[in-house]
């Protein structure tokens, strides 16, 4: 078949295109390495603080990237333009000396998905046993800050990391939302040579529709982990894993099948602790503890602590009840509200309820999850 010469005339100019393309690539070098030479002036201006913490500030962070959001035109998605500059930003920062994060291990769980996303690649992903032991390394110095899960919207709370607030004096510093996306991971040639099925029981419980249906013979064994199961598929003949795409890369396994969650709106939100209260960034989020240590008498109590919310039209995104472990049958709460606790009217309402209060502490007022 002859070609359409007018078509052709009017193609671009490939070799054009790519001496651009390399003209735009060496003007993005050069401008990331600007932006590390200011990002030490930083450093030279605010003296010799000791450490990459001193240097961090999550709030200016987050103004950036909300700056990046508003900005961006396309065509490269919000998502990934946000996960490239979180890289340049913390590539510059690791310049002086990188983060120290740590997170619930081993390596290959979500959290250190979540710790990348968050503060990026550039950065040491400390990986530790318990959520206990991510808050006394961090109250401790040893970590720069910890990332722990809080909930998951199909499993709910996490208690363990809840009631860490209870005694512990770190301060909630950011959040992170990250979307579970289950996969198959092995080094199996097809579905039918698949013995075994290792993953931790939330994963298992996760994809049960889709087991039930592609694999329905399939053993299923729950592991203290998903990076658990992972080393086993690593390791055993016949056996397969559930996790994210993180452990088939730390893992050395093949991505078998992609997305086997049955929710696809299935999506956990950890915290980001550290030593320190943050200043607004213009779009904050606040988590008090409360409790008026006469919480035995039911809805009266809550409606009492809820009432200065109300009062001063502040929004309530989230509320948990634990056990104070004061008395038996005391309990406390745990809120979540949309603002910072020193802006209006979120610092006018606390005011008040602090008043009312038996017990009163603001765990942390933070950025709000971006991206």
């Amino acid at each position: 078949m002859a070609s359409d010469p007018e078509k052709q005339a009017d193609a671009p100019d490939l070799s054009e295109i790519r001496k651009r393309i390399n003209e735009v690539d060496e003007q993005i070098q050069v401008l990331i390495n600007e932006r590390a030479e200011y990002a030490q002036k930083v450093g030279v201006a605010k003296g010799d603080l000791g450490s990459a913490v001193d240097y961090y500030r999550p709030e200016r962070e987050a103004e950036i990237l909300r700056g990046v959001l508003e900005r961006n035109a396309g065509p490269i998605r919000d998502e990934e333009m946000l996960r490239l500059f979180r890289e340049i930003m913390s590539a510059c920062l690791a310049q002086q000396e990188p983060l120290k994060i740590g997170f619930l291990g081993p390596e290959g769980t979500f959290t250190q998905t979540a710790v990348f996303k968050h503060f990026g690649h550039s950065v040491r992903a400390l990986p530790f046993h318990t959520i206990d032991e991510i808050f006394q390394e961090v109250e401790s110095g040893t970590a720069d800050f910890g990332v722990v899960p809080i909930e998951n919207s199909t499993e709910g709370s996490v208690n363990n990391t809840l009631d860490m607030f209870l005694t512990s004096p770190l301060k909630i510093a950011g959040e992170i939302e990250l979307r579970i996306e289950q996969h198959l991971l092995g080094r199996i040639r097809g579905l039918e040579n698949i013995e075994r099925i290792c993953a931790h029981e939330q994963s298992l419980a996760q994809c049960r529709g889709w087991l039930r249906e592609y694999l329905p013979h399939v053993e299923l064994i729950g592991m203290s982990s998903n990076a658990a199961g992972a080393r086993r598929a690593r390791d055993e003949t016949g056996t397969a894993a559930i996790g994210p795409e993180v452990a088939a890369d730390v893992y050395d396994l093949e991505v078998m099948v992609s997305g086997i969650e049955d929710r696809s709106d299935n999506s956990t939100r950890f915290l980001v602790v550290g030593r320190e209260l943050l200043s607004p960034s213009g779009k904050d989020k606040t988590t008090i503890l409360v409790s008026t240590g006469d919480t035995a008498k039911g809805a009266g109590v809550l409606h009492h602590l809820l009432q200065p919310l109300a009062e001063h039209n502040v929004v309530m995104t989230f509320i948990e009840s634990r056990p104070s472990r004061r008395k038996n049958w005391d309990y406390v709460f745990f809120i979540d509200i949309e603002g910072h606790a020193e802006e209006a009217p979120v610092s006018d309402a606390l005011a008040v309820l602090e008043k009312e209060s038996s017990l009163f502490r603001v765990l942390g007022a933070y950025p709000k999850a971006i991206g």
